[in-house]
């Protein structure tokens, strides 16, 4: 092991290395570690670790070919019942991009499926009546579009494209990709194989893509993946043919080393994923084939926060794209990490998180060479003119903010002209035109509701998400049973935790003021004893109002109270126990609240500790549509300060139904405080949650079409106390909601708490 840093690889040599245990394993990385830092030192940036923060565009998920482990892909059929678009418009690329802008997104992300005209009348149709000549000429224009409009470089992954095409793409953008994946032909050419029926797979037309793109000065984005069927010969050829393309040509930016995940309705649901040692092994192997001066990246949406440590220590130096706005659409199940955590775990790591460009500095700083004079002016005014990387001080946005048309007077078109504008650019309307959007009524609410629901399918993407959940009532605690009713102690709790793991269950929501007879502490005592009896299981637990009674009654105060929830076991607090932030509001409808200013206090010192929370609006009682507006950009302000917020939960209060609008039906009351919910915090807080237990199935279902993605905790009741939870008799089973998401054509997706993948048997995420 001692000459791996300089000696030059065969596939031979790497394929040993991929088997490295033990030992071995260890000097593996240790080498691959010491290859990377060299290139870190010879750029210029020692101890850098790189990302680009980007918006994801799915111009079209048609796609000629058909791979066995792919969701994003989607036929016309599936198009037409689901309600969306062969193509996304103009209008709706430009909406995503202008949001992405404003979050300091400098690189807009096109993927699309492979030359679906060449399988689909429907696509060839729709290219002749926009007046494209193919789905390459209909990205070359978005990717001027966007770029011109806001600023945003384009990254381009259009799948397979011949030396023609590179070279007319290349105008449009600093940096292209295509996932080699495996040179294995097994895979291409037996049936029942991942890449069989798929002409695009063809490793050799893969790689003459590579090579075209060298050829065309284009810098490229290239990859393997890890765990599909490849054997490590396979893996080890892959590595080394991506080097002999490079050497050619010196154009492959960076190389992307992508671990196989399973996905649900799939050819490939019930194979294994990518073994994490293997995975290392070969980020290591590549970093050692490809040099210290390759930038090897690995996607961190999915591997665990925990594993990153192994993937550094394997040679990695990127974290390639990572969105604030948009989902991963190749991979829905796997949320993007928040950056402020990304870059909390790089420092961990040792290293200092900067962000990049999608063209890497090396291209940048040679750009009379690699990028062509229309897109060099664009691509250097957000570099750092020493060192290639995004400039820090670069303008977020280069868009001009959109003015209301003038000339059009009648309430429908002046209407159509605002939800144009929320969908664009929602900073930009005032208190007045949102409360215009919340009263809208007839044609103009379905325009609302439909732009709400297209914004929610291109950020947060189709799934219909739930998390497995049981609730329990602190309130009902006591410490010495005395024979009350639906009461528990903490025997009957380890019971409650223990069953609730038997079923499966992932999360405990725990919420309710103590019964002020049990000692000033006993809050803590719950979540010690869910964390020691529920080993996995996440603790979602106490309101503001607890926190504020756990701090006063203790005298701890509020900051080491929330330290010692988190040394209890808590991980995620509720953001409820308000209805609307208004001190007028509160005395009439919930004056045992906590007072608007400690509420805010307390959910913004709890995000400040470390803690996520959802949020709630709740709506339809004595609040004016100017306070439910005041109360969504209270919560924005605090997510602008904190990060905080995972969801906002828009709740009919119960007993009251009072319409904004006089006669208008409960429905479209709903569906306007959705779609406004949507329109006015995308990019802000991520995720609008439909609170199921107070709606009927078949309104469930219409506002999941008015922006929402998500339908909260399952709540089962358990088979120890079922009635010490809040919501008892009310569960949603997973066969129920996979029947609400696909009655919508939508999958359902089993999320944890905080969005991510569900821990499967057997250990991994």
């Amino acid at each position: 092991m001692e000459s791996l840093a300089t000696r030059r690889l065969d596939a031979a040599d790497a394929e040993a290395l991929l088997t490295a245990a033990g030992d071995e394993f260890d000097a593996l990385l240790d080498a691959a570690a010491a290859v990377r830092d060299e290139g870190l030192r010879r750029a210029g940036r020692p101890g850098v670790l790189t990302y680009s923060r980007k918006v994801f565009l799915p111009v079209t998920t048609l796609c000629r070919d058909r791979c066995h482990y792919c969701v994003f892909v989607d036929t016309p059929g599936q198009l037409l019942r689901a309600h969306k678009p062969l193509y996304m418009s103009a209008e709706q690329v430009l909406t995503v991009a202008r949001r992405g802008a404003a979050l300091g997104c400098k690189e807009a992300l096109f993927t699309l499926g492979d030359r679906p005209e060449q399988r689909w009348p429907e696509a060839r149709t729709w290219l002749d009546a926009h007046g494209y000549a193919s789905t390459l000429d209909y990205v070359a224009a978005m990717a001027r579009l966007v770029r011109r409009e806001t600023g945003l470089l384009p990254h381009l992954n259009p799948g397979v494209m011949t030396l023609d095409e590179l070279r007319a793409l290349r105008p449009t953008a600093p940096s292209m990709g295509m996932m080699l994946e495996t040179t294995s032909r097994r895979l291409f050419e037996e049936p029942g194989q991942v890449h069989f029926g798929s002409p695009d797979k063809d490793p050799d037309v893969r790689l003459r893509v590579i090579d075209d793109a060298g050829t065309a000065r284009v810098p490229f984005t290239t990859g393997i993946l890890v765990g599909i069927g490849e054997t490590l010969r396979d893996r080890a050829e892959s590595l080394i043919a991506i080097r002999d393309a490079h050497e050619r040509h010196g154009h492959v930016q960076e190389v992307i080393v992508q671990n196989f995940r399973a996905k649900p309705r799939t050819a490939m649901q019930g194979a294994p994923d990518a073994d994490l040692r293997e995975y290392a092994a070969a980020i290591a192997v590549a970093r050692l084939v490809l040099g210290p001066d390759m930038r090897i990246q690995v996607p961190p949406n999915l591997s665990d926060p925990a594993e990153f440590e192994l993937l550094v220590r394997a040679g990695a130096d990127d974290w390639g794209g990572v969105s604030p706005l948009t989902a991963d659409h190749v991979n829905p199940e796997r949320p993007w990490p928040h950056l402020d955590d990304l870059t909390a775990r790089t420092a961990d790591l040792g290293f200092v998180l900067r962000e990049r460009l999608t063209a890497h500095p090396e291209y940048i700083r040679d750009a009379a060479l690699w990028l062509d004079p229309e897109i060099i002016p664009a691509t250097l005014a957000l570099a750092d003119p020493d060192s290639g990387l995004a400039a820090e001080d670069a303008p977020a946005s280069t868009a001009t903010r959109r003015a209301p048309r003038a000339g059009r007077g009648d309430p429908a078109s002046r209407t159509a002209d605002l939800v144009s504008r929320a969908a664009d650019d929602p900073a930009a309307l005032d208190d007045a035109e949102w409360v215009a959007l919340l009263e809208a009524t007839g044609t103009a609410l379905d325009a609302l509701a439909e732009t709400a629901d297209q914004l929610r399918r291109f950020t947060a993407g189709e799934a219909v998400s739930i998390v497995d959940n049981r609730n329990v009532s602190s309130s009902a605690y006591r410490a010495r049973p005395a024979g009350e009713p639906d009461t528990f102690d903490l025997r009957d709790l380890t019971g409650i935790v223990r069953d609730a793991r038997d079923l499966g269950v992932s999360e405990l929501c725990v919420q309710g003021l103590v019964d002020p007879r049990e000692a000033p502490d006993a809050a803590l005592e719950i979540a010690r004893t869910i964390r020691d009896a529920g080993p996995g299981i996440h603790l979602h637990a106490f309101r503001p109002a607890d926190i504020d009674d756990l701090a006063r009654r203790t005298g701890m105060g509020l900051d080491d109270a929330l330290a010692a929830m988190r040394e209890a076991g808590v991980h995620t607090v509720p953001g409820t126990g308000v209805k609307i932030l208004s001190e007028r509001v509160r005395p009439l409808v919930a004056p045992d609240d906590l007072a608007t200013p400690r509420w805010v206090e307390v959910i913004t010192a709890a995000h400040r500790a470390g803690f996520r929370s959802t949020s709630v609006l709740f709506y339809g009682h004595v609040e004016t549509a100017a306070e439910r507006v005041a109360h969504l950009r209270r919560l924005m302000a605090i997510q602008t300060e904190t990060g905080g917020f995972t969801e906002i939960v828009p709740i009919p209060l119960p007993g009251h139904g009072v319409a904004l609008v006089p006669g208008r039906p409960a429905i479209d009351e709903h569906r306007a405080m959705f779609a406004v919910a949507r329109l006015m915090l995308s990019g802000t807080i991520p995720h609008v949650q439909v609170p199921w237990p107070r709606l009927d199935d078949n309104t469930v279902q219409t506002l999941l079409r008015s922006g929402a993605d998500d339908l909260g905790g399952t709540l089962r009741d358990g088979r120890v106390l079922p009635r010490v939870g809040v919501e008892y008799g009310r569960e949603m089973t997973l066969e129920r909601a996979a029947r609400i998401s696909g009655g919508l054509f939508r999958p359902l997706r089993v999320r944890t708490t905080d969005y991510r993948e569900p821990v499967r048997a057997g250990g991994s995420s």
